[in-house]
Parts: structure tokens; sequence; C-alpha cells
């Protein structure tokens, strides 16, 4: 596909990457005003916020901490540090941990699995401190991990000082720092997301509900996870998927556990209702081939870092226009990876998604003679353009 070719699809194809407000008066009702502290609605493939409230505000977490437990905690699985199988010994420490709980036994081994249920269904504080203990040796340096791993995320408004979410002056995140760590569970590891549907979890003789009361009420509905202190209120972070679609709903501070479940439907349903998603290139794809100078090749191929994916009001494709631009004169080497070149989207004349294309291979520097020939051709090529 050349450059022309592919800047005309483009422009007919490419959806938008921009603030909703900009199309809100004239193509859809205002958002709804819920009865929270801070909201924040996000489509999960593109990372976009659609609707917030607040969303930035640093505010008591409660137990949608332990979504940060359970994430790091499938990390170690998968850079295989810990297994699924591998028994945890329940310290007194873990087992004297007040709130909600798994109900686990001073001295008594429990697997990383049933922990890891016990933290995303149950809830259980023991749980958590059980199997922070097991993977960093304490609570404190499991702290360290969390706010480690809160950085890598990008979360700018979140600070852990445990893995349960119990109160601390120093403990808190935002609406938005949730939204985008419920979109790392679910992108990075589908398998273990999959224990964020489950309604129940038996163990030790007690059977506990999961508390997301969506996961009953709407079938579209697939986590994540609820909290709650009396100085938290009640937060909740939920999922759902409709027609391929993907929507993460995050609430914190309602007023009970029925209020945090409406108004959490409220955001869903106003998103699925207003906004469409689509991924158009994915990230390795060939999109274009531009020239190179002095190389072992003359061309080479260029693509996107990362899936080309939008959100936007529906019916809006038709105002969108993009182009796509070389840098001029590539010279070789190049590595894979480079950044070559530009696409940019606009809405009439004000650019509002660019992204950067990257050689998708590497070009090695040409022989003495093909060097030579092409610095008196750029010499030309300079003169006259």
């Amino acid at each position: 596909m050349n450059i022309t070719t592919f800047a005309k699809r483009l422009c007919l194809l490419v959806p938008l990457l921009l603030s909703p407000a900009a199309f809100a008066a004239e193509m859809m009702p205002s958002p709804p005003q819920l009865a929270a502290k801070a909201y924040v609605l996000m489509d999960a493939a593109s990372g976009n916020v659609l609707v917030e409230n607040n969303g930035d505000q640093r505010l008591p977490p409660a137990s949608l901490t332990k979504l940060m437990t359970a994430y790091i905690a499938t990390l170690e699985i998968r850079r295989g540090q810990i297994g699924e199988n591998d028994p945890v010994t329940v310290s007194e420490n873990a087992w004297r941990t007040g709130g909600s709980r798994m109900f686990i036994k001073v001295g008594s081994q429990v697997t990383v699995s049933d922990l890891l249920h016990g933290i995303i269904i149950q809830s259980g504080n023991d749980a958590s401190v059980a199997l922070s203990e097991h993977i960093a040796g304490s609570e404190d340096a499991f702290a360290d991990l969390m706010n480690k791993t809160v950085t890598d995320l990008g979360m700018t408004n979140t600070h852990f000082m445990n893995p349960t979410g119990l109160p601390n002056p120093e403990h808190y995140s935002s609406a938005h720092d949730m939204a985008i760590l419920a979109r790392a569970i679910i992108h990075e590891d589908p398998a273990h997301y999959a224990i964020y549907s489950q309604k129940e979890f038996f163990w030790n003789g007690i059977k506990q509900p999961n508390r997301n009361l969506l996961l009953w009420r709407d079938k579209t509905v697939d986590g994540l996870k609820t909290g709650h202190t009396d100085e938290a209120g009640y937060c909740m972070v939920s999922s759902a998927v409709r027609d391929g679609q993907r929507l993460i709903a995050v609430v914190f501070g309602t007023n009970s556990e029925v209020a945090r479940a409406a108004e959490t439907q409220k955001l869903l349903t106003y998103g699925f209702r207003f906004f469409e998603t689509q991924t158009f290139y994915q990230k390795g794809t060939e999109l274009a081939q531009a020239p190179v100078w002095k190389g072992t090749t003359n061309q080479v191929k260029a693509g996107l870092a990362e899936d080309l994916t939008m959100t936007l009001p529906k019916g809006q494709l038709k105002k969108l226009a993009a182009s796509m631009t070389m840098n001029p004169q590539l010279v070789a080497p190049i590595a894979k990876g480079d950044v070559i070149g530009k696409v940019e989207v606009k809405l009439e004349d004000k650019v509002v998604h660019s992204a950067d294309l990257i050689a998708l291979d590497g070009v090695e520097e040409g022989g003495i003679f093909r060097r030579m020939w092409d610095s008196i051709r750029l010499f030309f090529y300079g003169l006259f353009n």
C-alpha cells in the first residue's frame, strides 16, 4: 500500500480519540450526574475517558486496593516467581487482620490460587496479607512493590500503604487510576481475569458471595471489585462487554451497596448507548513503505507502535480527515522501532490525535559505492528541493 492510498483510506476509516465534550452539545445528552464523590467511565480498548467527575481526586480506595494486590500476584505467577499451587503458610499477622475475611487459619497452608480467589471474590483481608507476605516477605515490602507498579502503570494519584485497603492517611487512589489498573488487569492476563466474574467462593466450610451486585443483574458485566469503609463509602470498579465493546466504570464514595451498583449501571448504559470503539490497524501492520538513502535496501516498511484504536460518539466518522507524513531524507542505518513519520487525525483544521510511524524492520548501512552514489543523489535532491 503506498502513502497516498493509505492516507485516503485513513480519511474514510479512522475514528477519533478526543474528549466527548467536542460533540456533546450536538450529538448526545449530557452524561448522568451520579450520587458519588468521584467517577470515571473508560473505554477499555483505547483507554479514552468518556465521562469523569473528580476523576483525579485522591480518595481512600478501601478494598479496591486488592485489585493491585491481585494484579501483582498474577504478574509474579506469569514471571514464574510463584506457582498457583505453591503452599502459603498463614502467619499470625495475616490471621489477625480485621475486616472482611476469607477465614484462613493461622499455621495452615493455603495455595496461591485459593488465596487469589479469596482476595478477588471474598475480598479477604487475611488472604491479602498472607499472599503479600509470601511474595515480598512483609506487608511493608509488598507496599513498596505496589508503589513501584503504580509508577510503571502511570497511576499518578495513587499511593499504597498496605495490600488490603484498611484506612491509612497515606493510602489513596483515584477513579482514573483505578480504571487504568483495571484496564491492565483485563488486557494482560485474560485467564486470571475470569476469576473476577465468579459469583461466589467456598472455603473452610463457608460460601461467600461476590459483592458486585451487577454480576447478578447484568449478564454483560464480568468484573471487577467492590470496596467499603466508613471513610471511603461504597466504591466499585466494574467492566462489561456489549457487541464487542468493553467499558470500565469506576465509582468512589456512594452511600450504599445498592447505590454503587445503580450508579455504575448508569455509567455503563450511557457509554454503550452513545459511544463506539473500533481498532482499525494493529501495531506492527505494514501501512506504507518509505524511501531510504545509503542503505542495503532502498525502502523501509512503516507501521504503528500501538494499535490504532479509537473511541468516539456514534456516527462521527465522516467528520474526520487524516494524513501521513514521513521524515525527510531517511538515511541508513535505521533500527527497527525508530520513528520515521507521523499520522495526524484532524477535525476541521484541528489536530485531535497523532501517532508515530515506526520502522518495522531495520535497514543496515549500504556498501561504500551505494553510499557514495546516494550522497551524490542527495546533493542534487537538496539543490532542487
